[in-house]
């Protein structure tokens, strides 16, 4: 797995993150979701390295091995807007001053954040499976609260997530190594079993239900959009066009006519299901 990359814990901006990194040429920051650790990564990096990229995989913060930092009341220190400053020092400590974001499920969030908070640093956005938090709870209706629940029950604190989620890791989650591969698998495994990663987890989502929510919409109220050119990608098989119709229109007052978008043949985790067809919507995009 990541044959050639290396293996690196990199400074943050509060938190130290474990990063494989790789490859030569412009580079490319790519941050996974909700439960997955980089590991998620590892059929399409090396298919980008090939194509020319420095790629960068770091565990987000709160996942996988990286730091957990303590939260607050408000959970700021789990926000996409700390998560994006991570990454923002972590490939300006790996000497990259501008790059290309891709961001898939949670990394979505805080792909969309670095590119709205740091536009000189973001060449180009690619978002997956994704719509902004803020766009997504001011749409909510029966049924996204039927089908994203887990948005609601991660997000509570009076009556934590954390006992059920621990009791039985595999359970909740319910992933095999039929799509991730076994090293990957392995990885995630490491991660759910950690209860200070399933508590950083649900710390993800408490502020994406307050302070992330905030941020989106003091962006949207101010007209802050994308500046880069904006590439949604939206899995066939998963719920995305069921939810919001043309998933581009959602986007398209993020970005203007600087977005472009396509349907991938694949179930949410693309990168693990569709490795070929993702790297090479990704490569023709950076290549326009």
């Amino acid at each position: 797995m990541f044959e050639g990359f290396e293996s690196a814990w990199c400074e943050g901006e509060g938190a130290r993150l474990r990063v494989r990194h790789g490859g030569t040429g412009p580079a490319v920051l790519l941050l996974h979701g909700h439960p997955r650790t980089h590991a998620t990564w590892h059929r399409v990096a090396p298919l980008l390295t090939a194509a020319g990229r420095t790629v960068v995989c770091p565990d987000l913060r709160g996942y996988g091995a990286s730091d957990k930092p303590p939260t607050d009341a408000e959970h700021r220190p789990y926000s996409k807007r700390a998560m994006a400053a991570d990454c923002l020092a972590v490939m300006r400590g790996l000497g990259h001053e501008r790059f290309a974001v891709v961001g898939h499920d949670r990394g979505a969030y805080v792909a969309a954040r670095l590119a709205l908070d740091h536009p000189d640093a973001v060449s180009a956005l690619s978002i997956l499976d994704a719509v902004p938090i803020g766009e997504a709870l001011r749409r909510c209706d029966a049924g996204f609260a039927a089908n994203w629940w887990h948005w609601f029950f991660l997000g509570q604190t009076d009556k934590p997530a954390e006992r059920v989620i621990n009791a039985d890791p595999d359970a909740w989650y319910g992933a095999t190594d039929e799509h991730m591969g076994a090293e990957a698998y392995e990885d995630y495994r490491r991660a759910i079993h950690d209860p200070a990663t399933v508590h950083a987890m649900c710390e993800d989502y408490r502020a994406g239900l307050g302070v992330d929510r905030a941020h989106d919409d003091a962006d949207h109220r101010a007209g802050r959009r994308v500046a880069c050119p904006l590439q949604v990608l939206w899995a066939v098989h998963d719920d995305m066009e069921d939810l919001y119709g043309d998933v581009l229109a959602v986007w398209r007052d993020w970005a203007g006519d600087r977005l472009t978008g396509a349907r991938i043949d694949s179930g949410h985790h693309m990168a693990e299901e569709a490795p070929g067809e993702l790297a090479a919507a990704l490569t023709g995009f950076w290549s326009r």
